[in-house]
């Protein structure tokens, strides 16, 4: 029987594993370490030790949390390289301002996502990855709430720094402003709500009937 340690290819883990040596200290030092606290880049954290140790767990609540948003991140750049521009969630991208080396770390949005199918289809689908992933994004968004500068923090403004503000989308859906047409609190609420029930769980039913392991398969490698 095949061991799961033969599962993910070496090649494979080194290669991921560059690639994030290199991510970090850039994405320090242009953006600071509030940055990490995005979703997508806490994914590539989980991924990189869901490869390391061949984790069916942590494959899959990477696969619950960003596997939909960053579909439609790869719609929209595709979209975008036609001339089409159906969102800004892809804009920065095409940011002359925004130095190439940057734009391309940043196209990681872009092949993460099927990086995440490998991982699920060769390690197998848990289904407690939704609790798992669900937990994170909560806190998250509690920190990015209580902690993290709103989008119209006067120094990111005037350009004194390049750290990230409304990280998470917690003050509304632009860097520009917060939004205004319901109180912060309820927005937070509705995001805290909103993304299990609508983005969280139906990419979970939607992997558990793909790729559910079976639960004995489960409890041997919680063991």
């Amino acid at each position: 029987m095949k061991s799961a340690a033969t599962k993910i290819p070496l090649g494979l883990k080194l290669a991921y594993t560059a690639f994030v040596a290199i991510f970090i200290p850039s994405y320090w030092i242009a953006y600071g370490p509030t940055n990490f606290l995005y979703f997508c880049d806490v994914a590539i954290f989980v991924t990189l030790i869901a490869m390391w140790r061949e984790s069916a767990l942590l494959a899959s609540a990477a696969a619950v949390g960003i596997l939909l948003p960053q579909v439609l991140w790869v719609a929209d750049f595709g979209l975008r390289l036609v001339g089409l521009a159906p969102t800004g969630m892809t804009a920065y991208m095409f940011d002359p301002n925004i130095a190439a080396f940057y734009r391309g770390l940043s196209l990681f949005h872009g092949w993460l996502p099927f990086l995440i199918v490998y991982l699920v289809w060769n390690l197998g689908y848990e289904a407690k990855g939704l609790i798992v992933w669900t937990l994170m994004a909560e806190a998250l968004l509690l920190v990015s709430y209580l902690f993290l500068p709103a989008p119209n923090n006067t120094a990111r403004v005037a350009g004194e720094t390049n750290a990230p503000v409304n990280v998470n989308y917690v003050y509304g859906l632009t860097d520009t402003a917060p939004q205004t047409f319901m109180p912060e609190l309820a927005w937070l609420a509705l995001l805290m709500v909103g993304l299990p029930c609508l983005i969280y769980f139906p990419t979970h039913i939607i992997l558990k009937k793909w790729r559910a392991l079976p639960q004995s398969s489960v409890a041997q490698a919680l063991n």
